[in-house]
């Protein structure tokens, strides 16, 4: 039933398109500010849920 709905949708395609491209670049900017942070930075993240 739900597949025919879909099927019916006009450029339904593009919803899993966009949201494979929004990963895509969600993970590559956490991954390059990941890798180019400082280490204070790094230090100060690690150290956030013990204070409070």
């Amino acid at each position: 039933m739900y597949k025919y709905i879909l099927q019916s949708v006009e450029g339904i395609q593009w919803f899993g398109i966009v949201t494979l491209v929004l990963f895509f670049v969600t993970f590559c900017i956490a991954a390059i500010r990941t890798f180019f942070s400082g280490k204070e930075e790094m230090q100060h993240m690690s150290n956030l849920p013990l204070e409070d």
